[in-house]
């Protein structure tokens, strides 16, 4: 479970302490995990997630997205590495859902605005027709943006994922989290700026995994439809 406190996130591995945090909110001085920075620091796009998770070019699309350029700490278990231990623990097995890798807040003082990053395991290549508000990208096995999420899937072969001759294929998801609303502002500028940061992460994770040419992704985005 995963509660947020001054709009960072918090990981909790015991239904105690996920209500111990609860009556936390409404307190000043409650200490969490050592997850947390001090309230008043704030981070760069590039440092967020443990680092090397955000491109420079990725950095500038997250100001596309939130109009901050300055984000809230992130946990310091919730980063590509972490994610990337977890996925292959769970493979080959789909995952039948999705994980978080991080979550991105703006920082305290900034307009609220809250990013999820997530990944998963599929049960094999992406089948079926995207929504219409997506447009698909050659990046990957398949890449769909909309305007206020998108998403990456890619083959990945590797040392790491022992015992299986077949290769796992990788969902890694970036979307706007919280109360759905129409988005705001230029739509294919923020179909790019959504795509340019899932690329981002989905490539992190593919160096980390040590996947065979990085899964098929290309060193910088692809933005134009395929």
């Amino acid at each position: 479970m995963r509660i947020v406190i001054n709009r960072r996130p918090v990981r909790v591995g015991l239904l105690a302490a996920a209500v111990a945090g609860l009556l936390c909110l409404g307190a000043t001085g409650c200490g969490g995990n050592g997850d947390e920075e001090a309230a008043d620091k704030s981070l760069a796009g590039t440092q967020l997630c443990g680092g090397d998770a955000v491109s420079a070019q990725a950095s500038k699309a997250l100001k596309v997205i939130t109009g901050s350029s300055r984000f809230g700490t992130t946990a310091e278990k919730s980063t590509v590495a972490q994610a990337a231990t977890d996925l292959v623990e769970a493979f080959p097995a789909a995952t039948g859902g999705r994980d978080d890798v991080c979550r991105i807040y703006t920082a305290d003082g900034t307009p609220d605005f809250a990013i999820r990053v997530t990944w998963g395991l599929d049960d094999g290549p992406p089948t079926g027709t995207p929504a219409p508000d997506f447009t698909v990208l050659d990046m990957g096995e398949r890449t769909l943006a909309a305007a206020n999420r998108a998403y990456v899937q890619f083959a990945c072969r590797s040392d790491k994922l022992a015992g299986s001759s077949t290769a796992a294929h990788v969902a890694v998801g970036v979307e706007h989290w919280g109360m759905p609303k129409e988005p705001e502002g230029d739509v294919e500028a923020l179909k790019d700026a959504y795509a340019t940061v899932a690329h981002s992460f989905s490539l992190a994770m593919a160096e980390e995994l040590r996947c065979e040419k990085n899964g098929g992704l290309p060193a910088r985005p692809v933005l134009d439809p395929a």
